[in-house]
């Protein structure tokens, strides 16, 4: 591993404008395609523009706030100790993949990964095989870049749980994220070349904001699409078919409510409470089970 930069005392600016030198442990997932919530799209974006957008919510600064936290209740449970290592680093090799690791082990070849979670999201950090996919290839690009064996995962479930894990080394999965990671920094990143469309929120905002002044009255002709257009013509034509037997589904249950406001059973709650908003019954259907 190299030593890129330290990060003591940087302000939270200056790491982001840090991060876009490379693709970062929390990158990875979303850059190999299994980070439901960030599309590779918004990981282009970032590291395309010079803008620094520095977003925050509540989740994200408890997961800032609870990390010391994290990591003191990793050391109880498992009597080592961690340290900071207020250093960004990057792989000898292929100096775009980077890591800035949340804690160190305390004479071992091995890092610390801390991480906070809802009681709803419990279910995920119950064993190591439901562990998000996203968080194993997180740990996966540090373990390539710091050249680890293995690295620990821990997590506070707030108020409710604490678990951790020993994720071990996968040389078979790292050389599969290097393949990801290395043609998405050289031919989109680099080359400054759109990543494949994937239908997600992030790249209509990409491709909205890059193709935002069209030349009027202009007319290309349409090659090559043909088999995506009759595939498109025939989702279509399912989701009108669909929606269509959705609908029906709830008039269905509408009618066996009738001025009921609530049927549940041990699977499901149906709400159909009338809004003082609207002037008009809203309808709810919840899986509780």
């Amino acid at each position: 591993m190299g030593i890129l930069i330290s990060t003591k005392n940087m302000s939270r600016e200056e790491w982001l404008r840090c991060r876009k030198q490379g693709i970062g442990g929390s990158d990875a997932g979303a850059v190999c395609g299994v980070n439901p919530y960030v599309s590779p799209a918004t990981v282009y974006a970032d590291k395309t523009s010079e803008e620094i957008r520095i977003e925050d919510n509540e989740s994200m600064r408890q997961g800032r706030d609870f990390e010391d936290y994290v990591a003191k209740r990793f050391c109880e449970a498992t009597g080592l100790k961690v340290r900071r290592s207020n250093m960004m680093y990057q792989h000898p090799d292929y100096p775009w993949m980077l890591a800035d690791v949340d804690r160190l082990i305390c004479g071992e070849k091995a890092g610390l990964e801390c991480k906070t979670a809802s009681a709803f999201s419990s279910d995920k950090w119950r064993d190591i095989s439901s562990l998000p996919d996203y968080y194993m290839v997180q740990c996966q690009h540090y373990m390539a870049v710091m050249d680890w064996p293995y690295m620990y995962l821990a997590c506070v479930v707030l108020g409710k749980d604490f678990a951790y894990y020993r994720i071990d080394r996968n040389n078979e999965m790292i050389q599969n994220i290097i393949q990801l990671e290395k043609y998405f920094w050289e031919e989109n990143v680099m080359k400054r070349c759109l990543p494949e469309p994937d239908g997600s929120k992030a790249f209509d905002e990409l491709i909205g904001g890059s193709y935002f002044n069209p030349k009027k009255d202009t007319v290309i002709p349409l090659l090559g699409m043909d088999s995506e257009l009759s595939r498109r013509a025939d989702i279509t034509r399912m989701i009108t078919k669909l929606e269509t037997e959705k609908k029906a589904i709830d008039q269905h249950i509408k009618v066996y409510m009738n001025e009921n406001e609530t049927a549940e059973n041990d699977r499901y709650r149906i709400t159909w409470k009338y809004s003082e908003t609207t002037g008009q019954r809203r309808f709810m259907v919840k899986e509780v089970a």
